[in-house]
Protein backbone atom coordinates (compact mmCIF):
# COMPACT_ATOMS: atom_id res chain seq x y z
CA UNK A 1 0.00 0.00 0.00
CA UNK A 2 1.21 3.49 -0.59
CA UNK A 3 0.27 6.18 1.45
CA UNK A 4 -0.83 9.57 0.20
CA UNK A 5 -3.04 13.13 0.88
CA UNK A 6 -5.74 15.05 -1.00
CA UNK A 7 -4.50 18.60 -2.65
CA UNK A 8 -6.83 20.92 -3.55
CA UNK A 9 -3.90 22.93 -4.75
CA UNK A 10 -2.68 22.49 -8.28
CA UNK A 11 1.12 23.98 -6.74
CA UNK A 12 4.29 22.70 -6.63
CA UNK A 13 4.52 24.47 -3.51
CA UNK A 14 2.03 22.28 -2.09
CA UNK A 15 3.33 19.37 -3.91
CA UNK A 16 6.69 20.18 -1.98
CA UNK A 17 5.40 20.32 1.25
CA UNK A 18 3.73 16.91 0.95
CA UNK A 19 6.76 15.50 -0.29
CA UNK A 20 8.46 16.74 3.17
CA UNK A 21 6.13 14.88 4.85
CA UNK A 22 7.34 11.77 3.40
CA UNK A 23 4.09 10.81 1.32
CA UNK A 24 3.94 8.62 -1.82
CA UNK A 25 1.38 10.38 -3.48
CA UNK A 26 -1.51 13.27 -3.94
CA UNK A 27 -5.33 12.71 -4.56
CA UNK A 28 -6.78 15.86 -6.40
CA UNK A 29 -10.71 16.32 -5.88
CA UNK A 30 -11.77 18.55 -8.34
CA UNK A 31 -15.52 18.80 -7.02
CA UNK A 32 -18.86 20.47 -8.43
CA UNK A 33 -18.66 23.79 -6.44
CA UNK A 34 -15.78 24.92 -7.95
CA UNK A 35 -16.83 26.75 -11.47
CA UNK A 36 -14.74 25.39 -14.45
CA UNK A 37 -11.88 24.00 -12.04
CA UNK A 38 -12.35 20.93 -13.98
CA UNK A 39 -10.69 22.79 -17.16
CA UNK A 40 -8.16 24.21 -15.32
CA UNK A 41 -7.01 21.03 -13.55
CA UNK A 42 -6.80 19.36 -17.40
CA UNK A 43 -5.31 22.49 -18.74
CA UNK A 44 -2.28 22.07 -15.86
CA UNK A 45 -2.20 18.73 -15.92
CA UNK A 46 0.76 17.80 -18.20
CA UNK A 47 2.52 20.62 -16.10
CA UNK A 48 0.98 19.11 -12.52
CA UNK A 49 2.81 15.63 -14.11
CA UNK A 50 5.79 17.30 -14.78
CA UNK A 51 6.29 18.70 -11.10
CA UNK A 52 5.52 15.33 -9.46
CA UNK A 53 7.37 13.14 -11.52
CA UNK A 54 10.87 15.55 -10.41
CA UNK A 55 9.73 14.92 -6.97
CA UNK A 56 9.15 11.44 -6.81
CA UNK A 57 5.21 11.52 -6.40
CA UNK A 58 2.66 10.42 -8.05
CA UNK A 59 -1.30 10.85 -8.36
CA UNK A 60 -3.25 7.95 -6.36
CA UNK A 61 -6.35 9.62 -7.42
CA UNK A 62 -8.81 12.04 -9.35
CA UNK A 63 -12.44 12.76 -8.26
CA UNK A 64 -15.78 14.76 -8.24
CA UNK A 65 -18.11 15.70 -5.79
CA UNK A 66 -21.75 16.70 -5.64
CA UNK A 67 -22.44 16.81 -8.93
CA UNK A 68 -25.74 16.00 -10.54
CA UNK A 69 -25.47 13.05 -13.15
CA UNK A 70 -28.91 12.59 -13.97
CA UNK A 71 -31.45 15.15 -14.80
CA UNK A 72 -35.12 15.30 -13.56
CA UNK A 73 -36.65 13.85 -16.34
CA UNK A 74 -34.20 11.18 -16.09
CA UNK A 75 -31.70 11.97 -19.25
CA UNK A 76 -27.98 12.65 -18.30
CA UNK A 77 -26.76 15.96 -17.60
CA UNK A 78 -24.67 16.32 -20.23
CA UNK A 79 -22.54 18.75 -18.83
CA UNK A 80 -21.28 17.08 -16.00
CA UNK A 81 -20.70 14.30 -18.27
CA UNK A 82 -18.47 16.34 -19.93
CA UNK A 83 -16.54 17.36 -16.37
CA UNK A 84 -16.00 13.68 -15.78
CA UNK A 85 -14.73 12.84 -18.91
CA UNK A 86 -12.35 16.12 -19.15
CA UNK A 87 -11.20 15.27 -15.61
CA UNK A 88 -10.36 11.21 -16.78
CA UNK A 89 -8.35 12.40 -19.90
CA UNK A 90 -6.56 14.55 -17.28
CA UNK A 91 -5.94 11.78 -15.26
CA UNK A 92 -4.73 9.69 -18.14
CA UNK A 93 -2.21 12.40 -18.69
CA UNK A 94 -1.51 12.11 -14.93
CA UNK A 95 -0.61 8.47 -15.22
CA UNK A 96 -3.23 8.39 -12.30
CA UNK A 97 -4.97 4.74 -12.10
CA UNK A 98 -8.61 5.66 -10.20
CA UNK A 99 -11.08 7.92 -11.33
CA UNK A 100 -13.91 9.26 -8.28
CA UNK A 101 -17.23 10.10 -8.41
CA UNK A 102 -21.41 9.59 -7.12
CA UNK A 103 -24.57 9.63 -8.89
CA UNK A 104 -27.39 11.93 -7.51
CA UNK A 105 -31.00 10.24 -6.77
CA UNK A 106 -33.77 12.02 -8.50
CA UNK A 107 -37.23 12.19 -6.51
CA UNK A 108 -39.45 12.57 -9.19
CA UNK A 109 -38.30 9.32 -10.71
CA UNK A 110 -38.96 5.50 -9.44
CA UNK A 111 -35.92 3.23 -7.42
CA UNK A 112 -36.11 1.59 -10.65
CA UNK A 113 -35.77 4.37 -13.14
CA UNK A 114 -33.04 6.15 -10.63
CA UNK A 115 -30.87 2.56 -10.69
CA UNK A 116 -31.05 2.21 -14.59
CA UNK A 117 -29.92 5.68 -15.05
CA UNK A 118 -27.26 5.32 -12.94
CA UNK A 119 -26.01 2.04 -14.34
CA UNK A 120 -26.04 3.50 -17.85
CA UNK A 121 -24.37 6.64 -16.44
CA UNK A 122 -21.46 4.34 -15.12
CA UNK A 123 -21.16 2.08 -17.84
CA UNK A 124 -20.54 5.02 -19.98
CA UNK A 125 -17.75 6.24 -17.70
CA UNK A 126 -16.20 2.71 -17.74
CA UNK A 127 -16.10 2.39 -21.52
CA UNK A 128 -14.96 6.14 -22.03
CA UNK A 129 -12.21 5.49 -19.41
CA UNK A 130 -11.50 2.20 -20.13
CA UNK A 131 -8.99 3.06 -23.31
CA UNK A 132 -6.61 4.99 -20.86
CA UNK A 133 -6.73 1.79 -17.96
CA UNK A 134 -8.26 3.71 -15.58
CA UNK A 135 -11.02 2.15 -13.25
CA UNK A 136 -14.30 4.17 -12.30
CA UNK A 137 -15.08 4.22 -8.50
CA UNK A 138 -18.08 5.59 -6.50
CA UNK A 139 -17.53 7.12 -3.12
CA UNK A 140 -19.81 6.04 0.08
CA UNK A 141 -19.93 10.04 0.71
CA UNK A 142 -23.40 11.04 1.32
CA UNK A 143 -22.67 14.29 -0.78
CA UNK A 144 -25.70 14.24 -3.88
CA UNK A 145 -24.89 10.11 -3.93
CA UNK A 146 -27.23 7.54 -3.05
CA UNK A 147 -24.34 5.37 -4.35
CA UNK A 148 -22.89 4.89 -0.68
CA UNK A 149 -24.07 1.24 0.83
CA UNK A 150 -26.22 -1.22 0.15
CA UNK A 151 -28.82 -1.78 -1.25
CA UNK A 152 -27.47 0.44 -3.90
CA UNK A 153 -24.68 -1.12 -4.27
CA UNK A 154 -26.13 -4.60 -4.54
CA UNK A 155 -28.24 -3.46 -7.56
CA UNK A 156 -25.54 -1.16 -9.11
CA UNK A 157 -22.29 -2.44 -8.33
CA UNK A 158 -23.81 -6.07 -9.21
CA UNK A 159 -24.79 -5.38 -12.24
CA UNK A 160 -21.70 -3.30 -13.49
CA UNK A 161 -18.61 -5.43 -11.96
CA UNK A 162 -15.91 -3.47 -13.59
CA UNK A 163 -17.26 -0.63 -11.52
CA UNK A 164 -15.22 -0.20 -8.03
CA UNK A 165 -15.99 1.61 -4.80
CA UNK A 166 -13.83 4.20 -3.14
CA UNK A 167 -14.22 4.05 1.08
CA UNK A 168 -14.36 6.18 4.02
CA UNK A 169 -15.08 4.41 6.80
CA UNK A 170 -16.39 8.11 8.65
CA UNK A 171 -19.37 8.27 5.98
CA UNK A 172 -20.67 4.88 7.44
CA UNK A 173 -20.12 5.45 10.96
CA UNK A 174 -21.88 8.93 10.59
CA UNK A 175 -24.85 7.10 8.68
CA UNK A 176 -25.72 5.68 12.37
CA UNK A 177 -26.47 1.96 12.21
CA UNK A 178 -23.75 1.15 9.06
CA UNK A 179 -21.26 -1.12 10.20
CA UNK A 180 -17.92 -0.10 8.36
CA UNK A 181 -16.44 -3.31 9.27
CA UNK A 182 -19.27 -5.09 8.05
CA UNK A 183 -19.13 -3.46 5.03
CA UNK A 184 -15.27 -4.11 4.27
CA UNK A 185 -15.98 -7.46 4.91
CA UNK A 186 -18.73 -8.04 1.91
CA UNK A 187 -17.32 -5.51 -0.18
CA UNK A 188 -13.55 -5.02 0.30
CA UNK A 189 -12.30 -6.75 -3.00
CA UNK A 190 -14.36 -3.82 -4.81
CA UNK A 191 -12.55 -1.01 -3.23
CA UNK A 192 -10.01 0.55 -5.74
CA UNK A 193 -8.96 3.63 -3.35
CA UNK A 194 -9.12 4.69 0.47
CA UNK A 195 -9.59 7.56 2.31
CA UNK A 196 -7.91 8.04 5.46
CA UNK A 197 -10.20 10.62 8.02
CA UNK A 198 -11.16 10.96 11.87
CA UNK A 199 -14.34 10.73 13.19
CA UNK A 200 -15.46 10.94 16.58
CA UNK A 201 -19.05 10.27 17.87
CA UNK A 202 -20.26 11.82 21.34
CA UNK A 203 -23.67 11.16 22.80
CA UNK A 204 -24.69 9.98 19.53
CA UNK A 205 -23.90 12.15 17.43
CA UNK A 206 -21.43 13.67 14.89
CA UNK A 207 -18.94 15.72 17.14
CA UNK A 208 -16.12 16.20 14.91
CA UNK A 209 -13.50 14.98 12.02
CA UNK A 210 -10.09 15.07 13.77
CA UNK A 211 -7.14 13.26 13.00
CA UNK A 212 -7.18 9.61 12.23
CA UNK A 213 -5.53 8.30 15.20
CA UNK A 214 -7.14 10.73 17.57
CA UNK A 215 -10.82 9.59 17.09
CA UNK A 216 -12.98 6.69 17.95
CA UNK A 217 -12.36 4.21 14.58
CA UNK A 218 -10.98 0.69 14.94
CA UNK A 219 -7.98 1.86 12.51
CA UNK A 220 -6.09 -1.74 13.62
CA UNK A 221 -9.34 -3.55 13.06
CA UNK A 222 -10.02 -1.61 9.92
CA UNK A 223 -6.10 -2.11 8.27
CA UNK A 224 -7.04 -5.74 9.10
CA UNK A 225 -10.04 -6.33 6.80
CA UNK A 226 -8.26 -4.53 4.00
CA UNK A 227 -5.62 -6.85 4.29
CA UNK A 228 -8.04 -9.70 4.35
CA UNK A 229 -9.47 -8.01 1.68
CA UNK A 230 -5.97 -8.15 -0.62
CA UNK A 231 -6.67 -4.46 -0.95
CA UNK A 232 -2.75 -3.52 -1.61
CA UNK A 233 -4.67 0.26 -3.58
CA UNK A 234 -3.47 3.84 -2.28
CA UNK A 235 -4.92 5.09 1.45
CA UNK A 236 -5.48 8.88 0.83
CA UNK A 237 -5.56 11.07 4.59
CA UNK A 238 -7.92 13.59 4.64
CA UNK A 239 -8.01 16.73 7.02
CA UNK A 240 -11.42 17.79 7.26
CA UNK A 241 -11.60 19.34 10.57
CA UNK A 242 -11.87 23.02 10.79
CA UNK A 243 -10.46 22.87 14.05
CA UNK A 244 -7.54 20.48 12.78
CA UNK A 245 -7.25 21.30 8.88
CA UNK A 246 -4.76 23.87 8.88
CA UNK A 247 -1.92 25.54 10.17
CA UNK A 248 0.58 24.60 13.29
CA UNK A 249 -2.41 22.11 14.79
CA UNK A 250 -3.53 20.64 11.01
CA UNK A 251 0.53 20.18 10.74
CA UNK A 252 0.55 18.66 13.54
CA UNK A 253 -2.48 16.20 13.27
CA UNK A 254 -1.39 15.03 9.67
CA UNK A 255 1.99 14.69 10.85
CA UNK A 256 0.86 12.03 13.50
CA UNK A 257 -1.84 10.03 10.47
CA UNK A 258 1.51 9.31 9.08
CA UNK A 259 2.97 7.87 11.89
CA UNK A 260 0.08 5.71 13.03
CA UNK A 261 -0.53 4.77 9.32
CA UNK A 262 2.91 3.68 8.50
CA UNK A 263 2.62 1.32 11.92
CA UNK A 264 -0.02 -0.43 10.35
CA UNK A 265 1.23 -0.42 6.71
CA UNK A 266 3.22 -3.89 6.61
CA UNK A 267 3.18 -4.11 2.11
Amino acid sequence: MKLGIISYSFERESFEKIKAQGLDFVEFCVNCDQENRFQEFYDKSEGIRRDLDELGLFTGSVGRWGGDKINPDGSVHQEELHADQTLIQAAAKLGCPVYVTGCNYVDGLSLYENYSAAIGYFQALIDFAKPYGIKIATYNCRWNNYLHSDPAWEVVHGHLPELYIKYDPSHSRYAMGADYLSEMKKWGKRFAHVHIKGSLIIDGERFDDPPAGLDDTNWGAFMAALYASDYDGNLSIEPHSAIWKEGELGDAGVSYTIEMMRKLMFR
